[in-house]
């Protein structure tokens, strides 16, 4: 059976350092940074007192009274970028089959917001202060049933957690079931909202985040030789995936061509990379593969960057691996110095990033690397966008579990 092809046709992103795709898009290429002191609670009594929240989020300019209660924010995010996304695509619904248009939305953790409220109200009231909304507001399924129900759209729908890599994951789901036939259009993305209470102490307990209190606002530090820990983010970004002679057919504006995945897994350790990256080195492998590529023609890599003296490092090491001297002649950088880290919704809002460095030519920095790690050695864009026509991008994003995901785009 003849394979596929797939592109993307849509957009929409809500970010710490953007609300909307031009927005979010402007905020890295220049270098804009969206790390706070935690507002959303009083975060005095905790290691980690600063974090990346999206800025001047009103829900009611776009749900009513009812949605915005029986809605966690983590959904609320990923319904908004469906919207942003569909819009962006310039699909009618009234002339596409809605049977053959599902949504692949993976969450992290899912409503944890929720979660911990309903706690706080059981343990402060007893049973009967339970909300009934209580369990559809928290699964983390829920974003991809109500982007069902407000769209109409009918196809496959489903969620996907895989941790970190959650989101590169829906993208890879949804690519395969337009390639084997089962949809002509899918929602693909990642959503999350879990600047939390609980979020914030346990990444504390496990010392996963940077707890640089006194300059937070160049605690994202990936590959840098000072980085302590990663910065919890949130937001979600949604794409529009079609298949190409579908989307040829309606005269589509198309952004990139999604030509390649990479999913693979360590099976080695519950938060630990395995050593030298070996699980990413076969991640990005498969995808290159999957491609028909060869190493060579890899411009760009949005890595997975986190700003933890672990991950930066075998990353590194593992693209050295795979690409040998090629890896120091492409350019690679790490987003979340911007952004922070989105758990779920991290593949997500980076797909977007790569394939507007596609579109564009620019490829966004990374922010906050004063004093590089003689151990991270390549060009990672320093504090500068980098002007480069580019033709193939791989965006990384590896998860607790051992989980890996690599995407592979083409300028188009």
């Amino acid at each position: 059976m003849s394979r596929r092809r797939v592109v993307v046709t849509g957009m929409g992103a809500i970010t710490p350092i953007g609300i909307g795709l031009e927005d979010y898009w402007q905020g890295l290429i220049e270098g804009r940074n969206g790390v706070c002191l935690i507002s959303k609670f009083d975060a005095s009594s905790f290691d980690t007192k600063f974090a990346a929240e999206i800025k001047n989020y009103d829900p009611s300019l776009w749900f009513d009274k009812k949605s915005v209660k029986r809605m966690d924010p983590y959904a609320q995010y990923a319904v908004l970028t469906a919207d942003m996304a569909l819009k962006d695509s310039g699909i009618n619904l009234e002339k596409v089959n809605l049977e053959r248009f599902g949504a692949v939305i993976g969450s992290g953790i899912g409503g944890m917001d929720t979660n911990q409220k309903q706690h706080f109200a059981y343990f402060q009231g007893g049973a009967s202060k339970i909300s009934p909304f209580f369990v559809p507001m928290m699964i983390s399924n829920i974003a991809a049933g109500h982007i069902a129900i407000r769209f109409g759209v009918k196809g496959p729908n489903y969620a996907t957690t895989s941790a970190c890599a959650t989101g590169s994951h829906a993208i890879a789901d949804a690519m395969m079931l337009i390639e084997r036939g089962s949809a002509d259009i899918m929602f693909a993305g990642g959503s999350e909202a879990a600047i939390t209470e609980m979020a914030i102490g346990g990444f504390n307990s496990l010392t996963a985040l940077s707890t640089n209190n006194d300059n937070f606002q160049k605690a994202s530090r990936p590959f840098d030789k000072n980085r302590d820990g990663f910065v919890m983010g949130e937001g979600a970004a949604t794409l529009v995936l079609e298949e190409y002679e579908h989307a040829v057919s309606r005269g589509a504006r198309i952004y990139a061509e999604i030509v390649g995945i990479g999913l693979t897994d360590d099976a080695y350790h519950m938060t630990a990379p395995s050593p030298g990256g070996e699980g990413a080195v076969r991640s990005m492998r498969e995808a290159v593969k999957d491609a028909g590529i060869a190493l060579e023609q890899v411009d760009y890599i949005n890595a997975h960057g986190t700003s933890t003296p672990y991950n930066d490092l075998n990353e590194t090491l593992a693209i050295k691996t795979l690409f040998g001297d090629h890896a120091y002649k492409m350019l690679v950088s790490s987003t979340k110095s911007m952004t922070g880290h989105l758990l779920g919704a991290a593949g997500a809002i980076e797909a977007v990033a790569s394939i507007k460095a596609l579109q564009e030519g620019i490829v966004p920095p990374t922010i906050n690397l004063e004093e590089p790690d003689p151990e991270c050695d390549l060009n990672y864009c320093p504090n500068l966008a980098v002007k480069k026509d580019i033709t193939y991008a791989l965006s990384n994003t590896f998860g607790f579990g051992g989980h890996n995901a690599s995407l592979l785009f083409k300028k188009f």
